[in-house]
């Protein structure tokens, strides 16, 4: 019951005889006391029960979780049969390798897939000293293909992920036979100019944790950002997602916290993501060191090979805050910069794989495969 609410019922409330105002408390106490002792029952069903239906498509395409040892760092990865030449996936910040679950029996009968959770990220294990930047970062996958996959890959990378693979086909170039940009946020997330993105706000959480150290990141990160969650899925769900992934730790102890309450499947696997993440990497990006001396301008300007950049929706807020990846001009002035660039706009959300699967698989099977890609398409001069 609100103060507003309250402050009207009190005085008919006043005016009733004591033992009915008493019969009335008991009443309302009861009723909201079942109706609590309900939800979470039907919160405990849903979150105890629920398995990702992808787990098993996925692991009947012959997919295989593994690690390599490479430098200092345990990468982790999933690795799928030997049905074509080597592709190499980027998740995207946040996230982990199952985020592309929905397209991976596909791109199994075609290629032999590789998806890596990246440092900060999965189940890949880094020191507590590893610096959380892209050259870094760049060099561990750099010599993960050289020594784990053996030859030239293709790649595709989203959103941070997309800045890695940008950093390998310009700087590991005998390594990269063509590259997909999945909505990268170029230039956007450079310093100082990520302050005027909305991703900032999230970096901003990631940098308080590294100061207050929680010791449950995920929970953490669902006090903090409250409001996302009730704009996203909806009002209390900061207090019912708190208690899910409670009981569903106590239910799958070590496994990725996955919540079949969340129909959005973006927020879902944001929530399995964030279960694991090392908040060092997002901290990286708000204090600017994450790309230092990684310009992306000549980055862009240094790739040989094809290269498609993929954009996805984006907005400005009316205090002009970005609200997506790039902007248009920020893609335009990319793919200008690319010797073999393309560009392909597309009406999606910003994991364009997890939200339009179909889409997603046409476009990467006709770019590496037959080099010609489907959509909205512009030469570099766009």
């Amino acid at each position: 019951m609100t103060r507003e609410t309250r402050d009207k019922a009190a005085p008919r409330l006043r005016a009733d005889p004591p033992h009915r105002a008493r019969r009335l408390v008991t009443a309302v106490f009861g009723a909201v006391t079942a109706l609590g002792v309900a939800s979470l029952a039907a919160l405990s069903f849903k979150t105890v029960r629920y398995v990702d239906p992808w787990h098993r498509k996925v692991a009947e395409a012959g997919y295989v979780e593994k690690s390599a040892r490479v430098n200092d760092i345990t990468l982790h990865y999933v690795e799928g049969p030997d049905s074509g030449p080597p592709l190499v996936l980027l998740h995207a910040q946040f996230l982990d390798w199952f985020s592309y679950s929905r397209v991976l029996p596909a791109l199994a009968k075609s290629f032999h897939v590789y998806v890596i959770d990246y440092p900060g990220h999965g189940h890949t294990v880094t020191p507590a000293d590893y610096p959380m930047t892209a050259n870094r970062i760049g060099e561990d996958i750099a010599d993960f293909i050289t020594h784990h996959i053996g030859c030239p890959v293709f790649l595709s990378g989203n959103s941070s992920g997309g800045l890695l693979a940008t950093w390998l086909a310009a700087y590991r170039p005998a390594l990269v036979r063509a590259a997909v940009l999945e909505d990268p946020p170029l230039y956007s997330s450079e310093f100082p100019e990520i302050k005027r993105t909305i991703a900032n706000r999230a970096f901003i959480t990631s940098y308080k944790a590294t100061q207050d150290h929680p010791s449950d990141f995920l929970l953490y990160w669902i006090r903090s950002n409250a409001r996302f969650f009730e704009r996203r899925v909806g009002p209390g769900t900061p207090f019912l997602l708190r208690e899910a992934v409670r009981l569903y730790r106590a239910a799958r102890p070590g496994q990725p916290v996955e919540l079949g309450l969340i129909r959005n499947e973006t927020v879902r696997m944001l929530v399995r993501g964030l279960d694991a993440y090392d908040p060092r990497f997002g901290a990286a990006f708000y204090d600017g060191s994450w790309n230092r001396g990684f310009d992306h301008g000549s980055a862009l300007s240094t790739i040989r090979c094809r290269t498609l950049l993929l954009q996805a929706n984006y907005t400005l807020l009316a205090d002009g805050t970005l609200d997506g990846a790039m902007t248009r001009e920020q893609a335009s002035r990319a793919v200008s910069l690319l010797k073999h660039g393309r560009y392909v706009k597309m009406d999606a959300g910003h994991v364009v794989n997890l939200d339009k699967p179909d889409a997603f698989l046409a476009l990467l099977r006709h770019f590496f495969l037959e080099d010609t890609p489907t959509g909205e398409i512009a030469d570099k001069s766009a």
